[in-house]
């Protein structure tokens, strides 16, 4: 009997899934990638003679899907585990953030607003279910809890430089699994562990790669899918590059807002649906240094003069030569601002930079980098999984999602990858 011929369309994190997972499972499928390189939001550049990624990434000890495919891929070895540190830039200098002892010590807050945030956290670490917060917005949740005043003080400037005109319509469920990974990857009250890959996230990117096509699949870069064919509700195969090639499956990993243009013969229904869906962009700038800007992983920033949430001091996880500082701006791709110049985001981290350590000076800069991506993260209101299409679409052969699907997680590689793989067991179940 013949097998399925499968075609997977992105070759970031979750593509990668699905094809290894379809090689594991005695198929041969292809992947066609738009870009130059795979690995999507993952994927690594030269940085001034470093290879590191366009956006950071990190490891949590609950990245379980991660971790199990570095044990099957025989790299479990290049992962390593730091103690890291998180900071809050506020009143013009750095405090301590992210344990008991700092909470009581930093000066932006009353002691009862310090009491309600230790408590949130406490119960959103250790929280389980999160149905009911899919009902609530976030901003109200958080209020509730946390007070008028501790919400001011730590939480309105990270909403409004993210999510922005989107910010008062977030799922409180989305919310707090972003604090329940983090807390959870505390070892103790005082102690934050993450982990980083030896050699970034191409380590495990160029193994997945090479399990696909040592196993007899195939990567096609710079070849994006103009359309998905589809006869009598039915996958017949794509069109790439004025090609046609026929495939009785098609599992796409690209952003949803792709598929109407992909796929434009689906249920009209289900294509407003993915409309719908709203994202925001980024401008993340990558800075090498001489010095450190802070002792912190993670820096979260509450200034006037400043709008961005934070900033993420990588070398503070993974050691490098230099220092090497990302700094994103968030923001929806209509904002005026997305539009500005390269070195307009460039200058601006040169000073915010400056503002949080003084002490750096102009040739302590390297080398700087901006790269943008329009869909980085989607805009998850409540009730968010009621309004997305099952991945499993009612057209025979025919999958789709990306990292809208497993919410109320974030985006990350080890969801990436459990969803993709299961994306690839439910396409193969029944052969």
């Amino acid at each position: 009997m013949t097998k399925k011929k499968f075609a997977v369309i992105g070759a970031g994190p979750m593509g990668l899934a699905v094809a290894y997972q379809l090689v594991k499972n005695g198929y041969q499928p292809v992947i066609f990638e738009a870009d130059d390189r795979i690995g999507g939001m993952t994927a690594t550049f030269d940085f001034a003679g470093l290879q590191i990624e366009r956006y950071y990434h990190f490891h949590c000890n609950s990245d379980y899907d991660f971790l199990a495919l570095l044990d099957e891929l025989k790299i479990a070895d290049k992962m390593n585990w730091r103690t890291t540190k998180m900071g809050y830039f506020f009143g013009k200098k750095i405090s301590p953030w992210g344990n008991p002892i700092a909470l009581l010590k930093f000066p932006g807050l009353s002691l009862i607003a310090k009491f309600r945030c230790g408590l949130h956290a406490f119960l959103s670490v250790n929280r389980n279910n999160w149905q009911d917060l899919d009902q609530i917005d976030a901003v109200t949740w958080i209020k509730k809890w946390v007070g008028a005043e501790a919400y001011a003080v730590l939480w309105h400037k990270l909403f409004a430089f993210k999510f922005y005109q989107f910010s008062d319509n977030l799922s409180a469920a989305w919310i707090w699994s972003r604090i329940r990974r983090i807390g959870r990857s505390r070892y103790n009250l005082f102690k934050e562990k993450l982990g980083y890959l030896e050699g970034g996230s191409e380590t495990l990117l160029q193994a997945m790669k090479s399990y696909i096509e040592n196993n007899g699949g195939e990567i096609r870069l710079k070849t994006p899918v103009q359309k998905v064919i589809i006869e009598n509700n039915a996958v017949v195969g794509v069109n790439f590059s004025d090609s046609f090639e026929k495939f009785d499956c098609v599992i796409s990993t690209a952003p949803i807002p792709y598929l109407p243009k992909l796929m434009p013969d689906l249920d009209r229904e289900i294509l407003q649906k993915y409309r719908s869906i709203q994202n925001i962009a980024v401008v993340c700038v990558i800075v090498k240094l001489k010095k450190a800007v802070s002792e912190n992983f993670w820096l979260n920033v509450n200034d006037d003069t400043m709008d961005i949430p934070g900033i993420v001091e990588y070398s503070n996880l993974r050691p490098l030569e230099n220092s090497v500082v990302y700094v994103p701006f968030y923001m929806p791709f209509d904002n005026p601002k997305f539009q500005d110049s390269d070195a307009a985001f460039v200058n601006k981290v040169k000073s915010y930079l400056q503002k949080i350590n003084p002490a750096l000076q102009d040739d302590d800069f390297l080398a700087i980098h901006a790269s943008r991506y329009r869909y980085s993260q989607p805009i998850c209101p409540p009730n968010f999984l009621q309004n997305l299409p099952p991945f499993k679409l009612p057209v025979k052969g025919l999958f789709a999602a990306d990292t809208c699907y497993y919410y109320p997680e974030d985006r990350g590689i080890s969801e990436s990858i459990g969803f993709g793989k299961m994306m690839a067991n439910e396409a193969t179940k029944n052969d």
